[in-house]
């Protein structure tokens, strides 16, 4: 019975030694889980201040992009307007000379027509839309079509109105008469 109760004893050590040498595992096990969701949570805090920083940060870009498309497209329309200025000066100059010759008034007009014109050019601004040319549904409006054996099928007979665009962009179709 000694020798039992002897391993009794050794047994119930065994239980106390385990027991302690668990202890500090599941100290040290809480304490590594607490500092790895301290790491994390810090970690995520971290990625949200980054988004909530991204997120401002183009937020600004759209509005500063907003701001400066906004400015580009008064300053173009201004700098278009400038362009016209001279032909203004130069109908008011005709209109405060009513006891000009019929032939000069023409003649002013004419260079009006040429100033009119030069600035249409120096804008990209391309006139089309002549008679003879071949008929487009996607840069002319036919308005009246007319049969004519002299002229060749789908062509332009008449033109009412010029087209014009600026470079591949229609800004208005020719109005015209379809022959054939």
């Amino acid at each position: 019975m000694a020798k039992k109760k002897q391993q009794d004893e050794n047994l119930a050590e065994d239980v106390e030694l385990q027991a302690e040498q668990e202890q500090p595992k599941e100290k040290k096990t809480k304490s590594a889980k607490n500092s790895e969701a301290e790491k994390l949570t810090q970690e995520l805090a971290d990625t949200n201040d980054q988004l909530l920083r991204l997120a401002a940060e183009y937020d600004n870009f759209r509005k500063r992009s907003a701001k400066e498309k906004e400015e580009l497209y008064t300053r173009i329309r201004a700098d278009v307007v400038a362009e016209f200025l001279g032909v203004i000066d130069n109908f008011e100059r005709a209109q405060a000379a009513p006891d000009a010759a019929l032939e000069d008034y023409k003649k002013g007009m004419d260079m009006i027509f040429t100033q009119f014109r030069d600035i249409l050019a120096k804008l990209g601004v391309a006139a089309f839309g002549e008679a003879g040319e071949t008929f487009d549904p996607k840069l002319h409006n036919a308005v009246m079509h007319i049969e004519d054996e002299s002229l060749p099928e789908n062509s332009i007979a008449q033109v009412f109105s010029k087209g014009y665009k600026i470079g591949e962009q229609l800004v208005r179709p020719a109005t015209v008469q379809a022959a054939n």
